[in-house]
Parts: structure tokens; sequence; C-alpha cells
């Protein structure tokens, strides 16, 4: 009965956000319809304005409130402590009680939190700075050079991989088994075996399996920094080189006077972007792991305190984390461009 109870209010409430959102689309194709049918009523530059206007404003209308929404009901959720699935009082989903900022003081009282921090900054430091100098160095070897085409497609092979399917990959050339006598070891450990080292258990324990983790998601950014910095490079325009050699520059001071300083604008492109995944990680450390290693970094956590723990307030407060740390980074970025343009 108490089965059927559950299910009954759980199909009604899918049944009714079906409708919501069918019906939702249906006021917003007739309103779409209309405005294009008021905008072909203008002719000329105002005529184009506002049908300009008529096709993109739906749209962003749209978007805003997809965004919007679920951005004020991840704030909202933060200040309770309810759970998904509370069926007290025969509520599928209940808010809880009003508990202020208590969530947020619990990302720094809460056993494991502080780590899951201290890693989330190993990681937003580590990765956009090597990513980025790593993918500035291939592009920088690699270009003009004979075979570039192939070394580009090698090396831009990871981002086309799965961050799971990489993180797999990996995880057997990390692999050891425990066993210093044991012929079932990665690749990497094999290599070391054969140097007449001890195997390292790479991914096995914290915090070395951070860094394990970290190099990774190296390994699959470095792809697409050398990508966008190899296109900067070459779009150096031909006389500022030439103009640089007639001077007797060459090699490490034409990098650092003559290209470095053309693609700033790239690099720091690169940067932030990479800065932003980065915070946004999840597949790596969740499909080499789950964080339970000490591993975590706040995209997991969030996942975890939200669905596995029961604990949405407190990821609701995590996601908030990440939201004002990646704002700096996309306002900087803005600000940037918009010097460069």
């Amino acid at each position: 009965m108490f089965a059927t109870s559950v299910a009954t209010i759980t199909a009604a409430g899918t049944a009714s956000k079906l409708g919501t959102m069918v019906l939702g689309l249906a006021v917003f194709a007739v309103v779409f319809v209309g405005i294009l049918l008021f905008a072909s009523l203008f002719k000329g530059r105002v005529g184009e304005k506002v049908q300009a206007v008529a096709f993109v404003g739906p749209t962003l209308l749209f978007i805003s409130i997809a965004l919007i929404y679920p951005a004020i009901l991840t704030i909202r959720r933060a200040f309770y402590d309810g759970k998904f699935f509370d069926l007290n009082f025969g509520s599928v989903r209940s808010r809880g009680k009003f508990v202020g900022l208590e969530n947020f003081q619990l990302l720094w009282t809460t056993p494991g939190l502080p780590d899951v921090f201290r890693n989330t900054v190993f990681w937003v430091v580590l990765v956009p700075f090597l990513a980025t100098a790593f993918g500035l160095l291939y592009a920088t070897l690699i270009d003009r050079a004979r075979g570039e085409a192939v070394a580009k497609a090698l090396i831009f092979l990871p981002m086309a991989i799965s961050m799971v399917g990489a993180t797999l990959i990996w995880k057997f050339v990390y692999f050891y088994n425990g066993d210093p006598g044991s012929n079932q070891t990665g690749l990497l450990n094999a290599i070391i075996t054969k140097l007449g080292m001890d195997p390292v258990d790479f991914v096995g324990n914290a915090p070395g399996n951070t860094f394990a983790l970290i190099a990774i998601m190296i390994w699959i950014q470095a792809g697409f920094a050398m990508t966008v910095l190899s296109a900067a490079i070459k779009a150096i325009p031909d006389e500022i080189i030439e103009a640089a050699k007639l001077d007797g520059v060459s090699g490490v001071k034409m990098f650092r006077f003559v290209t470095l300083p053309s693609i700033r604008s790239s690099v720091i492109v690169v940067l932030t972007t990479i800065a932003i995944a980065t915070l946004k990680a999840f597949d790596i450390v969740q499909a080499s792991s789950g964080g339970k290693l000490g591993d975590s970094v706040l995209a997991n956590e969030f996942y975890n305190r939200s669905f596995v723990t029961q604990q949405p307030g407190l990821g609701a407060a995590i996601a908030i984390v990440i939201f004002l740390l990646v704002m700096p980074i996309i306002v900087f970025n803005v600000i940037q461009f918009r010097k460069d343009a």
C-alpha cells in the first residue's frame, strides 16, 4: 500500500511536470509566431532591428529562464536542510527547515571538505598553467615542421576521447596490484621496475593520486591549448617575423619578444577556458575512485553530497562556491577580450 501510494504520487508529479512543459512550449511557440507577425509590419532599418529582436529575443528569454530558474532554486536550497526525497507529510519533495548559513559553515567544519578545497586549488593552479605550457611548447616545436598535421592530430587525440575513457586508459598505465614482486603492473610501473626501482602505487593513496589524476587532465587539455596557440602563431604577420630576423632576433629571443607578445590574448583565453573546465572536472575523479580516496574535488563533492549522502543543502552551497570561483575568471576573460578588440 505504501509503495503504491509513493508510486502514485511520483507518477502524478511527473505527469504534472510534463503537462506544464508542453503548455510552456505551446505558449512559447504562439508568442514567437506573434512577434514575427508583428515584426513583419515594420520596414527598412527599423524593420530589420525589430525582426532581429523577434528572432533572437524569445530564444534568449527561453535560455535565461532555463538558467535563472535553476539558479534561484539552488540558492534557495542552500539555506535549507531538506532531502530530495523526503516522504514526510505525504510530500515527495520537501525543502526541509530553514537553517540560514549553516550549510556554508559546514563547508569548513565537515571532515574531508577542507581536503576537497585543497585538491581543487591544486587542480586549478596546476592544470591550466601546465596544460597551456605544454600546448605552447608543442605549437612552437611543430610549427611549419615536416609532419605537422600528423603531430597535431596525435596531440589533439586525447580531446576526442571521453574523460571517462581517458581515465580508464591511464588506470591501466598506472596499475599496481600492491605486490612488488608481481609482473601484473601497468606500463609506467613496468618501466620503473626495469630501471631497478620499486613500483609506485600512483592512484591508491592520497595525495599522490590527486597529482596522478591532474596529469590525466593536463594530457587531455594540452591538445586543446596546442590547437588554439598554433593557430595564433600562424596568424602572426610574416612582416613582423622578417623584421625581427633583420634585427638579429632568433631562437629564444624571437619567442620571448615576438611570438609570446603576439599571442598574449590567445594564451589568456586558453588559460581561462581550461581553468573553468578544471573547476567543473567530475568525470576523471569519478571514474577513478569516486572521490573515496581523498582525491575528490568540488564538482565530485557536489554530486556526492547532493545525491549520495542526500544533503542537497550542502550540495547547493558547494555549487554556489563553484559559481563564485568561475565568475571572476569569466569576467576577467571578457575584460581582456574587450581590451584586445
